[in-house]
């Protein structure tokens, strides 16, 4: 009997070393990975929550500021007027998605060289942001840009359109150059998300009766769904950061007609050294893109992404 519960007491404890160290080369190999998340996403995040209560300057001590800077945003028409732009930019994404899906829907269809569009439409991804921005500044030009030059060429306007120089086209040029880089991406998405979809359950539906509007609103769009969700997301970080393009196309100009939030903070930080303004903005601008994932996730049903369990 003794000698049984010996060997019980061993395999016990050969059990526990073992997990203890299975445990410890977890925690080894997640450990870079780790350090890396906690210096460069935890303590800047944190760091920049205490900077936004505290007047700060690299040349000074730093004092309590209490909620000063929030309450100076609340008076600040270039924040405001920053913040309305980064909510239209916001609200552009839908568009692009919507155009999409319909290159999408096309070149999953059975078409002839549907592989050749599907890289032609790619394309625009893969290029440098700042290339494309130069490409776009050159297309919007007054002088000799290609849209001015063929709507001329087309007697479609009497003089030249000051896209970039424009309060009113300003903004509406930078969506749409900032929309044309990432449709290719869009498109991998969704088409991911179709090709996922089982062709049993249209072939079911057509034989039932239903139409192809009635297929695509009843089966491919609720299955679509998550695709569609983390499309937006992509679509939304990509639009509000997009600091290069708009820097490089407008600098947020005329005026403050493309300033968005994240130029606001470059400017406030680096050109006007306003670190803690700068950190408050951030606030501000970290609580939207939250508020903004959150009501997207809503309205995709409250579970997108959710692990399924057994």
């Amino acid at each position: 009997m003794a000698t049984v519960i010996d060997t019980a007491r061993t395999r016990a404890k050969g059990v526990v070393r073992h997990k203890t160290r299975r445990a410890l080369l977890f925690w080894c190999f997640l450990a870079p990975s780790l350090l890396i998340f906690l210096l460069y996403r935890i303590i800047p995040v944190v760091w920049n929550l205490v900077l936004s209560f505290q007047y700060w300057s690299p040349l000074k001590a730093a004092e309590p500021a209490g909620f000063d800077h929030y309450e100076d945003l609340l008076y600040d028409e270039v924040f405001w007027q920053a913040l309305w732009n980064t909510l239209i930019v916001i609200a552009s994404a839908p568009l692009g998605i919507a155009v999409a899906l319909g290159l999408a829907l096309l070149v999953n269809a059975d078409i002839r060289g549907r592989d050749v569009y599907r890289t032609i439409i790619f394309l625009s991804y893969p290029l440098m942001t700042v290339a494309v921005a130069i490409i776009w500044r050159w297309m919007f030009d007054e002088r000799v840009g290609l849209i001015n030059y063929t709507a001329r060429l087309l007697d479609l306007v009497d003089k030249p359109i000051p896209f970039l120089n424009s309060f009113t086209w300003a903004l509406p040029s930078v969506i749409v150059a900032n929309t044309w880089q990432i449709l290719g991406f869009y498109m991998i998405i969704l088409l991911t998300g179709l090709q996922n979809i089982p062709h049993e359950l249209h072939e079911a539906a057509a034989i039932d009766g239903a139409g192809a509007v009635h297929r695509f609103r009843r089966i491919t769009l609720p299955l679509l769904r998550p695709s569609l969700f983390l499309a937006f997301v992509i679509g939304m970080l990509n639009s509000i950061t997009s600091f290069d393009l708009v820097y490089v196309m407008t600098g947020g100009g005329p005026g403050r007609a493309t300033e968005i939030l994240v130029t606001y903070i470059y400017k406030l930080g680096f050109v006007q050294t306003k670190f803690d303004d700068a950190a408050a903005v951030t606030v501000v601008f970290f609580a939207l893109l939250l508020a903004t994932t959150w009501a997207a996730n809503r309205l995709a049903g409250g579970n997108v992404g959710a692990a399924e369990t057994e």
